[in-house]
């Protein structure tokens, strides 16, 4: 049936309903939405790099970060369930301008991932475990091409198929959770667990500094559905549960591999790239003869959780993206079309996919170094970006639970409003110190007595990290405000609000 979403009070309108979008997302599809987008395979081998500590942190930020941070906005999404998520929530509190230039931020985190550490993650997975590309080779590219293009391919389909490519996504990472642990666990028992004997669990300042951007990142984006809140069955019901549901076997998805490659593998011998398929090989064994083809199959369905959690986040933000391109604040309204029949928005659905090809072209070609060096960089960028977007998101969220107490909230924080602002205070703390470390690492070590190697710690020089890091944030900036300012003048010449329009006629008209 036709979505017939409301609009919230408040002084900014919400942006004009979408025609021909269809509710095809019931709770089940939201919770497998925020398991296939959340769980990040990409950054255990990067979380595992850490040592012991890599645990206690892992186990600590999911205490202190992930469970304030799914409460409020379990809390937020059931409350305003519009479509465009974060980019409403942040219009409606802070205005058109913030939220356009807050969600180009969220927005494009995911093209620049995705043609960035997740496609060089699946490179190097294909490369060693199932078929020989070569680094820079024709077949390299190729590969990555096919990768970035068919996460986009899922996000172009309609959302009642696209769902099910998701859905398989998060099924296979959870089962590859489950082999993987269960598997190092009777390794472990006939061949002694190793690496624990040489892990240190005790916490370190030096590590906390280091762990604590690639956590946030790997924690955040249960609010990511909400993008799609006209297109869920019954969002004021759903939301709360799912995010509570995708936390919770989040939080296990992390600890869980993390624990099992530090017992089988030295911290010195784990890689970013590869550490978790480095460690399946390893524990594999126990299964003799069938190990390698089983390694070969673990090393596929890596793979293929890689290319469905890009597509997950394809289909949420760039929704969000034509929401505010629709609504006047980036570029041109044309942008935020959806197709009359698949219900996605194919205008930002290509331009997500152009963008992480020019992405992953200059993260081969123009940072020089093995790909462990390649791959840290690129993450950080895609880090920073999506830290960033929280730092104006955090706050709307207050503002609206101040200022709009008269929308019904079928989920509300423990201890109401002082529960909420306390849990939001936490969460942006957080969320500030990760956007500082990730932007500027090496910057607070020296205040705390902790030594830091940059050269040593990234494999490329400062100058050549922040011309991806800083140089990225100054581009989206100035990317921003001219899209904002275009489409001001858009607006002018026409002399009224366009509403969002589906696609009628072909792209070139």
């Amino acid at each position: 049936m036709p979505a017939t979403p409301s609009t919230p009070p408040g002084p900014s309108a919400a942006p004009a309903p979408v025609p021909h979008l269809k509710r095809s997302l019931r709770r089940f599809d939201i919770m497998a939405m925020g398991i296939a987008a959340v769980i990040s395979f990409d950054v255990v081998g990067q979380i595992a790099t850490g040592g012991g500590q890599a645990l206690t942190w892992t186990g600590a930020l999911a205490l202190l970060f992930l469970v304030p941070y799914a409460l409020i906005f379990a809390e937020t999404g059931a409350a305003f369930p519009q479509e465009g998520g974060p980019y409403v929530w942040v219009k409606l509190a802070f205005g058109r301008l913030a939220a356009a230039l807050t969600t180009l931020f969220y927005w494009v985190t995911n093209p620049v991932w995705l043609g960035g550490s997740l496609v060089f993650a699946a490179t190097e997975a294909w490369d060693r475990f199932v078929l020989h590309l070569g680094s820079g080779t024709v077949a390299d590219y190729v590969f990555k091409l096919v990768f970035i293009w068919v996460s986009i391919l899922t996000a172009v389909v309609s959302l009642r198929r696209g769902k099910w490519i998701t859905t398989a996504g998060a099924v296979a990472k959870v089962f590859l959770v489950l082999l993987f642990t269960g598997t190092a666990l009777v390794y472990g028992l006939r061949h002694g667990f190793q690496g624990l004997h040489q892990a240190d669990f005790s916490p370190t300042t030096a590590g906390f500094l280091a762990l604590v951007p690639i956590l946030l990142f790997a924690y955040v984006g249960f609010e990511a559905p909400n993008a799609a809140g006209d297109e869920m069955h019954d969002p004021k019901k759903d939301v709360p549960v799912s995010i509570g549901v995708a936390a919770a076997v989040a939080a296990c998805s992390y600890l869980l591999p993390v624990l099992a490659i530090l017992s089988v593998t030295p911290a010195d011998k784990v890689t970013g790239v590869g550490g978790f398929l480095d460690a399946a090989k390893l524990v594999f064994d126990v299964y003799g003869g069938w190990g390698t083809p089983l390694l070969t199959t673990a090393a596929v369905l890596f793979v293929f959780t890689l290319l469905t959690q890009g597509s997950a986040w394809m289909i949420v933000s760039d929704r969000m993206q034509a929401m505010a391109a629709a609504d006047g604040g980036f570029f041109h309204r044309g942008l935020g079309a959806f197709h009359d029949r698949l219900g996605t928005p194919l205008r930002m659905n290509l331009v997500s996919g152009v963008t992480a090809t020019l992405f992953m072209v200059a993260a081969t070609t123009l940072v020089h170094g093995d790909t462990a060096a390649v791959f840290g960089v690129v993450l950080t960028v895609a880090v920073t970006t999506l830290l960033l977007s929280y730092l104006v998101v955090i706050p709307s969220l207050v503002v609206l639970r101040r200022k709009h107490r008269d929308v019904p909230r079928p989920y509300t924080v423990p201890f109401g409003t002082v529960g909420f602002l306390v849990c939001a205070g936490l969460v942006y703390a957080w969320i500030a110190l990760g956007s500082w470390t990730a932007l500027f690492p090496g910057t607070l070590e020296p205040l705390l007595g902790v030594t830091y190697d940059f050269t040593g710690t990234w494999g490329v020089s400062r100058p050549t990290f922040e011309l991806f890091t800083l140089g990225t944030v100054v581009l989206l900036l100035s990317v921003g405000g001219l899209g904002r300012v275009l489409a001001a003048a858009q607006d002018r010449r026409a002399g009224t609000y366009e509403a969002p329009v589906a696609e009628t006629e072909p792209l070139h008209a």
